[in-house]
């Protein structure tokens, strides 16, 4: 091997191990796990009476420098390692927070992204029901649907029906196919789980819905548990078909 190539390639892998940023992060309050090349599921974890420690996950959708956190993570000190983590690993702004519905595992530390200038998006009926429920308020409000750009690549934001909440949103990310259900979806083998504010009736239909809207999806982050395939949405469907209600 030549003096020449021989630098070259040493050059090349010097360059690779300084700018390809950690995929996963874990500590004692967040995990950030790597679902599919631009997208990262955030899990942090709630803990609650009735269902006892509850581990919740929202999405990063990352493309060009620039980010979006859907939902934001339980606690203080885990909101601030996700905001650092996005900006100093993946070197990347973040332009938006954007919770699904109106429950604390979606904006527990939306005050945390406002403290730092960061536009907060949510859909006017979440908006209509964190004011009733006096929770942190998202800034901005949209309809039904939204879209963002992440460089040269779109975010589709959709309320497609009633399910977990009257104003649960999904985001998909077309370019990697990689849906975030939220709590409208739940992982394999899991429970019915919270049905306080649910429409158990129009779920299955609402998951549908996401099938016919969006058929090219492989990777499904939902509200709690294993990311999957779309197997979680058929998972879903069938434990919420009237027969099992």
């Amino acid at each position: 091997m030549s003096k020449n190539i021989f630098t070259v390639l040493i050059s090349v892998f010097f360059l690779s191990s300084c700018t390809i940023p950690t995929q996963n992060f874990s500590s004692d309050f967040i995990k950030i796990t790597k679902i599919s090349n631009h997208v990262w599921q955030h899990t942090s974890t709630l803990k609650t009476k009735s269902f006892g420690d509850v581990p919740c996950n929202g999405a990063i959708m990352m493309n060009k420098g620039k980010a979006i956190i859907f939902d934001t993570p339980v606690g203080k000190k885990a909101t601030i390692q996700l905001i650092n983590w996005v900006q100093n690993e993946l070197e990347a702004e973040i332009i938006a927070i954007v919770p699904t519905h109106f429950h604390i595992d979606c904006l527990d530390t939306l005050d945390e992204f406002h403290r730092l200038n960061i536009n907060s998006f949510a859909s006017n009926k979440t908006i209509e029901l964190a004011k009733k429920n006096k929770s942190s308020i998202p800034k901005l409000g949209f309809n039904a649907n939204k879209k963002f750009q992440l460089g040269n690549k779109k975010v589709l934001i959709s309320f497609l029906g009633e399910g977990h909440t009257k104003d649960n949103v999904i985001a998909y990310f077309p370019y990697d196919k990689t849906l975030f259900g939220g709590c409208l979806v739940t992982s394999i083998n899991a429970p019915k789980g919270n049905l306080s504010d649910a429409n158990p009736n129009e779920w299955p239909t609402t998951i549908q819905k996401i099938k016919e809207t969006f058929p090219d999806i492989e990777f499904v982050i939902p509200g709690h548990g294993k990311s999957g395939n779309s197997e979680l949405l058929d998972y879903t469907q069938k434990l919420f078909q009237k027969s099992s209600i």
